[in-house]
């Protein structure tokens, strides 16, 4: 089994395409109208409107709903990358802190409420 993507459904694709082309420095592959994936060195992200899970009726994921989850990315100075967004970040949840166990974090909502985690880890 291979790891394939993490999916995000929302009712605002091409908001969310731009902000994570953004965050990521990455232009977004788009095959389809309603789909977009952000590939990057580690993982990919898709992005995807609700029409992509119709056929689950009541069972289908619903955008702006995802609570529990983080998405992370690694990037070699928190700080630096935290300050070239920071204009903008509408939610901003931890300015860059070092972390007990040593990493260095900035974490922030992305347009559908979904965390994000800038984290580098220690030297």
């Amino acid at each position: 089994m291979q790891f394939a993507s993490i999916r995000i459904i929302t009712d605002d694709l091409d908001g969310m395409v731009r902000f994570y082309e953004r965050v990521t420095g990455t232009e977004a592959r788009r095959p389809a109208p309603v789909f977009a994936e952000i590939v990057t060195g580690g993982a990919v992200l898709a992005l995807a409107t609700p029409a992509t899970v119709a056929m689950l009726g009541a069972a289908a994921p619903e955008p702006r709903t995802n609570g529990g989850v983080f998405l992370e990315f690694v990037v070699a100075d928190v700080d630096a990358v935290f300050e070239e967004l920071r204009a903008e970040l509408d939610d901003v949840v931890l300015q860059p802190t070092t972390m007990s166990w040593g990493n260095r974090s900035a974490l922030f909502r992305d347009p559908d409420g979904n965390l994000v985690n800038l984290f580098s880890r220690p030297a």
